[in-house]
């Protein structure tokens, strides 16, 4: 089953689509990542989701990518006597540890951490930045703050604490049980919540280690203080906008979301764009123009893949949604100007073997007039710098590690197949043709550039690119 669409569309299962026939449908629809958000329902609906995509992955024939999203910490206020109450700007109200229901002037906020990291003069933001308040005194137990947003405020709201690191783990007690459980499962990636430094990376690998690649979702401020080593600590990245754009100006948010894809492009590792794409096909069957544009300039921005959140986990519309994302992504992949502006945005290559014969392979693929590049792989890293390059042709991943085939999933313009390795030269190029024509990427005759690392099997070592004609048995 062959994909026309580069860029790729992750989704996320919930009531909505959790059955087979909806799955499948998604699938057919143009879905290549399926995500597993852990912050709604139990693990044995997770499971039994996730059991569901790996017969679909068997009857297909072809790898899919299980994205498990961990939670993170949940960071809110305590209940109100009444429920809710209303707050007016410039009056006094204060956050403390005191468990009692709260009333117009306070309310319980249990954690510990906000109280270390404030100081007077920082603002909390409540209900996703609907409210916002000032510190104006604190200490380990108490925040007394002025209203300087105010409205209504009801029970468990959320708070964010724009500007500040926290001195939290993104790993909770909850979120190293659901990974526990991830991992035992089989996903393919991790989705870590609530990165704020690089060191939030690295404790999530000790636990990790080589059973899942790791997506950091960047949604703190400070994590993109420190953007760089965050991408490069991390096997993938996802653009969080919509916590981004509570503790940040909305501003902000586009011209940022260009930053991450072009850092994450010039270390070749894949973006996911996120969050409030096709929003409004939650409850309409069509989106806004404004959300078509929104998926448009994440194609165009070069992104490996775009995400549907409530839009497919609890939509009224969720096989629509999936399936207007993937004709807006053929729409624009097919438009002139869209070749244009990726190739204006080509990287240099860094001073590796592997860069040099990636970047050769995709100016070798456009003088001759190739159809297809291969890749064979066994970490996938030579699939991943042959996808950094953005070629106008289709790039094949051959791998015989079913979990890179996977994993490779969520890559650009990449077709990934799990096969056995190539023994010898002669055997590369009866693989690279045989998958070439199966899968509906060339004919007899037809040049592809085929790249490898020799001796066949070692990871990280590309080394060899040989141009040749297709053969058919």
């Amino acid at each position: 089953m062959r994909r026309q669409h580069r860029t790729k569309i992750v989704a996320t299962l919930g009531p909505a689509t959790a059955s087979t026939e909806k799955i499948a449908e998604l699938f057919d629809a143009g879905v290549d990542v399926f995500r597993l958000n852990f912050s709604h329902g139990s693990q044995d609906d997770h499971k039994a989701n996730y059991e569901i995509i790996r017969e679909l992955e068997y009857e297909t024939g072809r790898p899919i990518a299980v994205l498990m999203d961990l939670q993170g910490p949940k960071l809110r206020i305590g209940a109100f006597a009444d429920g809710a109450v209303n707050l007016t700007e410039g009056a006094p109200f204060r956050l403390d540890r005191d468990e009692a229901e709260g009333d117009q002037t306070r309310v319980c906020l249990p954690h510990p951490e906000i109280y270390q990291a404030i100081e007077p003069g920082t603002n909390l933001l409540l209900d996703d930045g609907r409210i916002r308040l000032k510190v104006e005194e604190c200490d380990k137990d108490f925040a007394q703050c002025s209203v300087v947003i105010g409205g209504e405020l009801s029970d468990r709201k959320g708070v964010n604490v724009p500007g500040v690191v926290l001195p939290l783990s993104p790993l909770t007690r909850k979120d190293q049980d659901d990974l526990r459980f991830g991992l035992d499962l089989g996903v393919d990636w991790v989705g870590l919540s609530f990165v704020q430094r690089p060191e939030d990376i690295a404790e999530a690998r000790k636990l990790i280690t080589t059973r899942a690649a790791i997506c950091a979702k960047l949604e703190k401020p400070a994590a993109i203080e420190r953007l760089e080593e965050i991408i490069e600590l991390s096997d993938a990245v996802m653009v969080a906008r919509g916590d981004l754009g509570v503790e940040m100006p909305p501003e902000d948010v586009p011209v940022l979301q260009k930053r991450i894809i072009r850092a994450c492009r010039q270390t070749g590792k894949p973006v996911i764009v996120a969050t409030q794409m096709l929003e409004s096909m939650i409850d309409a069957p069509t989106p806004t123009r404004a959300e078509a544009s929104d998926v448009a300039t994440a194609v165009y921005d070069g992104a490996d893949a775009v995400m549907l959140s409530a839009e497919t986990a609890a939509g009224k519309y969720p096989v629509e949604a999936a399936s207007m994302m993937n004709r807006i992504i053929e729409r624009v992949e097919r438009a002139p100007n869209y070749r244009r502006m990726i190739d204006a945005d080509e990287l240099e290559p860094e001073a590796t073997a592997a860069d040099a014969i990636s970047a050769a392979a995709r100016q070798v693929a456009h003088t001759l007039s190739a159809t297809a590049i291969v890749t064979f792989t066994t970490s996938g890293s030579t699939t991943l710098r042959a996808a950094r390059e953005r070629p106008e042709v289709p790039i094949i991943g051959l791998t015989p590690n079913v979990k890179t085939a996977r994993r490779l999933s969520v890559v650009w313009g990449v077709h990934t197949v799990h096969s056995s390795d190539a023994r010898d030269f002669q055997d590369m190029v009866t693989k690279a043709s045989h998958f070439a024509v199966a899968d509906g990427f060339a004919q007899e005759s037809d040049r592809i550039i085929i790249t490898a690392g020799v001796p066949f099997g070692t990871p990280g070592a590309t080394n060899v690119l040989r141009v040749t004609r297709v053969e058919v048995d």
